[in-house]
C-alpha cells in the first residue's frame, strides 16, 4: 500500500477510478488556451466562410454568428458543470456512463472519437489549402512539391501529411512543450486578430455597405433558383450556412480532455470551457465582419465560392491580402497542434477503459507522460480519412474538406449533447462540482439539446441541389457524404455492441483503489476489473 499523500487534483481522479498517469503540469490559462487555440477564429472564420456566404449571403454571418454562439454557450455551460463534477480526460463519454450506464457511454465515446479525428483532419487539411494558396502567390518551388505553377491536389496532400508529421512530434516530445506553444497560440490570436482586422478596414479603397452586411441574402446552393425567399430558403439554404459557427465553435471539449493534466481542474476546466467559447465568439464576430466589409466584388467571391482569399485578393494589393493569410495560417497551425492533443487524450482514454480495438497499445504512456501511440494513431488515421482530397471534381469543389468538416461538426456536437440531455434528466439527484448552474440547468440543459437536435438535422440535408440523387443533374461528388461517414461508422459499433462488445464494454475500468485515508491500495484493477466511479 503506497502511504504518499495526494493533493486535491489526484484525490478527485482517484475518486473517480484513475490514477495519476498524465504529468499535471497545465495551468488554468493554459487549459482555457487549448480550447481557445482549438476553436480558433483564424482557423475556422476563415476556412468555412464560404459555407455562410453561399447558403444565406453576410446575413448568415451578421445575424447568424451572435444568435448561434449565444445558443452554443448554452451547451458550453452544460458541459462545464459536468467537467468540474467528473474532471477526467475522457470527457463527454465519462460523464454519460456516470449518468446513463455504459451503452450511453459506449455511444458518445464513439462519436467523440470520431469527431475529433475528423476535427484534426479538417483543420490541417483547411491549414495546407490556406498554405497553398500563399505558396503559389509566392511561387514557391521546392522540387518535390511545385506551388509556382499554381499547386495541385498531391502538392496540398503532401503540405497536409508535413503538418500531421509536425504535429504528432510536437505532441510526442512534451506536454511541456505543447502547453507552452497553446499560451503562445493566444496572444498570436490576438496579434492576428488585430493586425488583419486594421488592414481589413484601413487598407481596401472601398467597403461594403451597413446595408449590405445586415440584410444581404445570397443562395448558391442551387435550389430553388437560387432564389432568396421562400420555405427552401429559409428551411433548406440558411441552416446549411450554420456550419461556419458551428463548426468554428466546436473542439471545447479539449479543457475536459486536459483535465488530468491541469491543476485545480474542478475549477479550470469548466471555466476553460465556456470562457473559449465566449471570448472567442466576441472575437469571431468583429473579424468576420471586417472580412464581410471587405467583400466590395460579389461576382470574384462567388466565382471563388466564398472562399476566404478571394475576398483578401479581390479587396487589396496582393502583398496586403498575402500578410493576412499568413496570418491567418499560423494561427491554423497552432490550432491543428491543439486538435491532435485534444483528440490523442480522448483516445488515449477510451483505449484506457479497453472500448477501441489494441487498446493496449493506445493507453501506454512514455517515461514522459505522453501517450505515444494514441497520438500517432489519432494522426494516422486523420490521413487516412482525408485520402479522398487527393481528387476534386471539375468545379474544383473541396468534397472532402466538407465532408470531414460536417463529420467533426456533427460527430462533437452529439458527444457533447447526450450527457447534458442525461443531466438534464438527473435532475437535482446529480452531484455538482465546485463549478455549477445551480437551478439554471433546468432550462439551459433542454435549450442545449434541442438546438443540438436541430443542427443535426440541418447538417444532414444536402448541400447542393446536384447532391441529391434522384435529380436528374446528381453529381456524386456534391453529395453530403460528412452524415453518411460519420452514422455509416455509428452504425457499425452499434453492431458491434449487440454482437458482443454490451459484455466486455461495462463503462470506464478503474486504474486505481484506495481507503478511506485515499492512500492507494492497488494501482491495478481487479480481473475484469471495476467500472470507474461505481
Amino acid at each position: 500500500m503506497s502511504q504518499a499523500p495526494m493533493d486535491r487534483d489526484e484525490q478527485k481522479l482517484a475518486e473517480l477510478g484513475y490514477k495519476q498517469d498524465l504529468s499535471r503540469v497545465w495551468s488554468g490559462f493554459s487549459n482555457f488556451a487549448i480550447s481557445f487555440t482549438i476553436i480558433s477564429i483564424l482557423a475556422g472564420c476563415f476556412t468555412t466562410y464560404g459555407q455562410a456566404w453561399n447558403y444565406g449571403g453576410p446575413v448568415n454571418v451578421s445575424w447568424g454568428w451572435p444568435i448561434i454562439v449565444g445558443l452554443i454557450l448554452f451547451v458550453a455551460l452544460s458541459m462545464s458543470e459536468l467537467a468540474s463534477a467528473y474532471p477526467t480526460a475522457g470527457g463527454p463519454y465519462w460523464w454519460a456512463y456516470k449518468l446513463g450506464g455504459a451503452g450511453w457511454s459506449w455511444f458518445t465515446g464513439w462519436f467523440n472519437v470520431i469527431g475529433l479525428v475528423a476535427v484534426v483532419a479538417s483543420v490541417d487539411y483547411a491549414a495546407a489549402l490556406f498554405g497553398s494558396t500563399l505558396f503559389s502567390l509566392w511561387g514557391l518551388d521546392l522540387g518535390v512539391v511545385n506551388w509556382a505553377d499554381g499547386g495541385g491536389l498531391g502538392d496540398i496532400f503532401a503540405l497536409f501529411v508535413a503538418l500531421m508529421i509536425v504535429h504528432s512530434l510536437l505532441n510526442i516530445y512534451s506536454s511541456h512543450l505543447v502547453a507552452l506553444l497553446n499560451n503562445i497560440s493566444v496572444f498570436w490570436h490576438l496579434f492576428g486578430f488585430a493586425v488583419i482586422v486594421l488592414i481589413l478596414i484601413f487598407v481596401p479603397d472601398r467597403h461594403q455597405s451597413v446595408d449590405f452586411v445586415f440584410t444581404q441574402t445570397l443562395n448558391n446552393s442551387g435550389f430553388d433558383g437560387g432564389a432568396t425567399s421562400g420555405l427552401v430558403f429559409l428551411l433548406l439554404v440558411v441552416p446549411v450556412g450554420w456550419l461556419l459557427t458551428m463548426y468554428t465553435e466546436t473542439g471545447y471539449d479539449a479543457s475536459a480532455h486536459v483535465a488530468e493534466e491541469t491543476r485545480d481542474a474542478e475549477m479550470a476546466a469548466a471555466k476553460g470551457i465556456w470562457r473559449s467559447v465566449f471570448y472567442s465568439g466576441v472575437l469571431g464576430y468583429v473579424v468576420l465582419l471586417a472580412i464581410t466589409f471587405a467583400a466590395v466584388d460579389v461576382d470574384a467571391v462567388n466565382e471563388g465560392l466564398g472562399y476566404s482569399p478571394a475576398i483578401f485578393l479581390s479587396a487589396m494589393s496582393e502583398g496586403w491580402a498575402e500578410i493576412v493569410i499568413l496570418l491567418a495560417l499560423l494561427g491554423q497551425v497552432f490550432c491543428g497542434m491543439a486538435c491532435l492533443t485534444s483528440c490523442s487524450r480522448t483516445f488515449y482514454a477510451f483505449s484506457r477503459d479497453r472500448a477501441i480495438p489494441g487498446w493496449q497499445l493506445w493507453s501506454k504512456v512514455d517515461k514522459r507522460h505522453v501517450p505515444v501511440y494514441a497520438v500517432l494513431a489519432s494522426a494516422a488515421v486523420g490521413v487516412i480519412i482525408t485520402l479522398p482530397a487527393l481528387k476534386a471534381n471539375e468545379d474544383g469543389y473541396q468534397y472532402a474538406f466538407f465532408a470531414v468538416t460536417t463529420m467533426a461538426t456533427m460527430g462533437l456536437y452529439a458527444a457533447y449533447v447526450i450527457p447534458v440531455y442525461l443531466r438534464w434528466r438527473a435532475g437535482d439527484s446529480f452531484q455538482t462540482g465546485a463549478w455549477n448552474l445551480g437551478s439554471k440547468y433546468r432550462w439551459m440543459n433542454p435549450i442545449a439539446v434541442v438546438w443540438v437536435i436541430i443542427c443535426l438535422v440541418a447538417f444532414s440535408l444536402p448541400f447542393s441541389s446536384t447532391g441529391v440523387p434522384w435529380e436528374d443533374d446528381f453529381n456524386g461528388t456534391y453529395l453530403n457524404y460528412g452524415p453518411i461517414g460519420l452514422f455509416g461508422v455509428i452504425i457499425l459499433v452499434g453492431i458491434w455492441w449487440v454482437l458482443g462488445a454490451n459484455k466486455r464494454y461495462t463503462g470506464p475500468v478503474r486504474t486505481i483503489e484506495f481507503d478511506a485515508a485515499m492512500r492507494v491500495m492497488e494501482d491495478e484493477p481487479p480481473a475484469g476489473g471495476s467500472s470507474a466511479g461505481d
